[in-house]
């Protein structure tokens, strides 16, 4: 019987981090894919309306460097990894 409670409550915890990873994985993406799509482009007639500040995050015209975007992504992936890998430690029971 107590197999059985540790195993409703791992599941439980299990369900919990599962809704987290998706929350943020969600939250990423709504907040960056449009960045990384152009989004701010409207806001930047030219080469040169952008801030030099910001060329080398989003370039000359407004656009996401890709590099930095694929760096967002890998760090997105390693969040959402470690953060499952909190339910090893979860204490069950």
């Amino acid at each position: 019987m107590r197999g059985i409670a540790k195993t409703i409550d791992l599941s439980k915890a299990t369900v919990g981090n599962i809704r987290q990873n998706l929350f943020w994985a969600f939250a990423y993406n709504v907040l960056l894919i449009p960045v990384s799509a152009g989004i701010r482009y409207p806001l930047f007639a030219g080469p040169l309306d952008v801030p030099e500040l910001l060329q080398p995050f989003l370039g000359e015209y407004g656009f996401l460097n890709p590099i930095l975007a694929a760096a967002a992504i890998a760090l997105s992936s390693v969040t959402v990894l470690a953060n499952a890998l909190r339910l090893r430690r979860a204490r069950v029971g």
